[in-house]
């Protein structure tokens, strides 16, 4: 006799408890830690973190807080979503970071104008070969050139030599800020042209962190690279066995993962008008840390662009809160530190229970 128990239309109802997906726990997560600082704010300060409380502004939010939020992850956003690309297909990435330094240092070199203030350019790089006052696509075409190469890099050392991915990337960090600082001998690079500035002015790098997100979730949710991420991410042997070329597919995974960094590095040097050798530093770490508060898991195989998303507002929110609570920045560091064990200890502790379920 069958112990599965019928509801309404057949269906069992043990099929119908379906847990909850785990965005929506990320989600929670944020709304409660948003929910504990506009707490904070009005019991300790007389203020509000989330709502608008001067008379001679419009609004019922905080609509300048809410937009540093997303503008302080924006960019590092943009790397997390090429590194929860790289976990979910079960791979590691520490060179993102440095890729940042070295691709906004040549990158900027390929975008700057010839005069400043009626004087020749005292930074241009390149003024002697004419290179100075280029089309926007060329330093654009440069940098993503140098995120693809870096890429390919590691892709190509991770899926035919079978180095580790930790120690391949590891060694792609330490080139990459290298090159950063050797490419100027440590000088800044500056005085970019018009239409390369216009690229971080604004609100554009939470547009292009945004866009990006919704095209890669499409990507990874309906088509075939997406599914096949997360078959070797799950199990690659049982992937190999089903015909996927991994070694391919990883390469693809990391090149693309590279292109991000790339794009990231241009939206900073954009937004900051100069770019400078120690750009990037500690990105890489930042970037894992929002996509595994998120929801990926660091076996690979689980996650989504979406809890990503809302990992990296979990990460604005703390900055902008500790500065609301007017605490010294060396806090955010140690609760930051804090988050990402303990986000590591509840995926294993899920893991646990998936492996008792079944």
């Amino acid at each position: 006799m069958s112990q599965t128990s019928h509801g309404i239309g057949g269906l069992s109802y043990d099929a119908k408890k379906r847990p909850w997906p785990a965005e929506f726990n990320v989600f929670l997560a944020l709304v409660i830690l948003v929910g504990a600082f506009e707490l904070i704010g009005r019991v300790f300060l007389g203020d509000s973190f989330l709502f608008n409380t001067r008379e001679n502004v419009s609004g019922l939010f905080n609509e300048q807080r809410l937009q540093i939020i997303i503008l302080q992850v924006s960019i590092v956003g943009i790397i997390a979503i090429g590194v929860t690309q790289v976990i979910i297909c079960g791979g590691i990435d520490l060179s993102s970071g440095s890729i940042v330094g070295a691709t906004a240092m040549i990158a900027m070199s390929f975008a700057q104008v010839a005069t400043v203030n009626g004087n020749p350019n005292p930074k241009a790089m390149f003024i002697d070969y004419g290179l100075t006052d280029l089309p926007v696509i060329v330093p654009l075409l440069v940098a993503v050139g140098c995120g693809l190469f870096a890429g390919l890099v590691n892709g190509l050392l991770i899926a035919y030599t079978r180095i580790p991915p930790f120690i391949a990337t590891l060694g792609m960090m330490v080139t990459a800020r290298g090159i950063a600082k050797w490419w100027s001998k440590g000088q800044p690079i500056s005085f970019p042209t018009d239409s390369f500035a216009a690229i971080g002015k604004g609100l554009m790098p939470v547009v292009i962190f945004i866009s990006l997100a919704i095209l890669f979730q499409l990507i990874l949710t309906y088509t075939k690279y997406g599914k096949h991420c997360y078959a070797i991410g799950s199990n690659e042997d049982a992937a190999r066995m089903s015909g996927i070329k991994i070694a391919n597919h990883k390469v693809l995974v990391y090149a693309i993962a590279g292109i991000l960094a790339a794009i990231a590095a241009v939206v900073l040097s954009s937004k900051n008008l100069t770019a400078q050798a120690g750009m990037g530093v500690m990105y890489e770490l930042d970037a894992i840390a929002m996509a595994v508060i998120g929801g990926v898991s660091l076996s690979g195989g689980r996650g989504s662009i979406i809890g990503t998303v809302i990992g990296s507002l979990i990460f604005g929110v703390i900055i902008s809160g500790f500065t609301f609570l007017r605490l010294d920045a060396y806090y955010q560091e140690m609760v930051k530190g804090v988050i990402i064990v303990g986000a590591v200890v509840l995926d294993q502790w899920r893991q646990r229970r998936r492996a008792i379920g079944a």
